[in-house]
């Protein structure tokens, strides 16, 4: 039966060291660190320091952060720039505005529309985040060296555009 396998699938390594495994083992591995940093960020608030250091907020809470405007943005939009459904950001959002980190105000260039925003403790949460994104790649940086790193960022911006 294994002669009618490709030649490489006798040899299946290939399998756990391709590049996209390896981005996806390096971006769960970064999203980890700032998760960990911000649960002990002493400028977050408690609340959520608690829930992330308990593992309640996870990558994808990040997305809004992430792309969140600050003037706010549409759900439509959020969920646009994370490559989620309006559905799943939907139930993000929820999550967030319970959490206190988001709220929903109406669009004032479209009275039916909701615009999610920062509350207070959102903006310290994407302060935080800010602080903590900084020092992962500072610590990527000091674990594979200025030159690999600038070479690794140059790479994937090429590649992801």
């Amino acid at each position: 039966m294994t002669q009618n396998l490709p030649h490489q699938a006798a040899d299946a390594g290939w399998r756990q060291t391709h590049l996209g495994r390896l981005l996806g083992h390096a971006m769960r591995r970064f999203d980890a660190r700032v998760l960990h940093l911000m649960a002990h960020n002493a400028e977050v608030p408690l609340a959520l320091s608690n829930l992330a250091a308990r593992g309640q907020v996870s990558a994808a809470h990040i997305h809004i952060t992430r792309h969140l405007a600050l003037e706010g943005s549409r759900l439509s939009e959020l969920a646009e720039l994370a490559g989620m459904s309006k559905q799943a950001m939907g139930k993000l959002v929820d999550q967030c505005e319970a959490w206190g980190l988001v709220t929903r105000t109406t669009d004032a260039r479209d009275g039916r529309a909701k615009r999610v925003c920062f509350t207070a403790a959102g903006l310290a949460w994407l302060s935080a985040f800010e602080q903590a994104v900084v020092q992962a790649e500072a610590e990527l940086k000091q674990t594979v060296g200025e030159e690999v790193a600038a070479v690794i960022a140059l790479g994937l911006e090429a590649y992801a555009a």
